[in-house]
């Protein structure tokens, strides 16, 4: 009996975090209450208290489950990801684009974390994870970078930490757009059209012929 009441349990919790997701989408996190999401899942708003303290723990619970897109640590190299680094970024990176695209909950929840919450009061230790996330991401990229201009596929003269920021402006920004109307371009087309023409800037120019 004890087993089934846990198993309950965390259906129930389960069912809650799929409610705080559609609410959350629907309505805004500010704009939404625990009565709100109580009532899309079919439970009392005691349920709710009964795991989540507040609407803050449940958010930071309902993030939880998700590991948003370029958040993925990139630190497993294997030998292949040695000798071509930035085939490890690009694969990364057209990885996150394909979640967006194609994974609803990661969608879901991606927006509701960039566009639809504001990281105040309880929610501001969030953002600091997602600034936590969001920099450990770019020092990933950036030691593959530099790994890159060892090997002698990346330029020189140019400030590898700039270079790594601009790539991560340059998708955030195709992600953060197309969230906004889906169907004005596809993502995962452009997204990897852009990411190459990106690396093939930073390629090395090649030598002249002698004359």
């Amino acid at each position: 009996m004890a087993r089934k009441t846990k198993e309950d349990a965390l259906a129930t919790r389960e069912l809650i975090l799929d409610a705080a997701e559609r609410v959350f989408h629907q309505r805004g996190v500010s704009r939404t209450s625990l009565q709100e999401i109580a009532k899309d899942a079919g439970l009392t708003r005691g349920a709710i208290y009964w795991h989540f303290e507040n609407k803050g723990e449940l958010f930071h619970a309902m993030m939880e489950r998700v590991t948003l897109p370029m958040m993925a640590r990139m630190t497993e190299m294997g030998p292949a990801d040695e000798e071509q680094p930035l085939d490890k970024i690009r694969r990364n990176t057209l990885s996150a684009l394909q979640q967006i695209a194609h994974n609803d909950q990661v969608r879901r929840v991606f927006e509701i974390a960039t566009q639809k919450v504001e990281y105040v009061d309880e929610l501001q230790s969030m953002r600091e994870r997602h600034i936590a996330g969001r920099n450990d991401c770019i020092d990933d990229m950036h030691r593959l970078m530099e790994l890159a201009r060892d090997k002698g596929h990346v330029r020189t003269d140019m400030d590898l930490r700039h270079a790594t920021l601009g790539l991560f402006a340059l998708i955030g920004g195709l992600k953060f757009n197309w969230l906004l109307s889906p169907g004005a371009f596809d993502l995962e087309a452009v997204g990897l059209a852009t990411l190459d023409a990106y690396l093939h800037g930073l390629a090395p120019k090649p030598t002249p012929a002698p004359r």
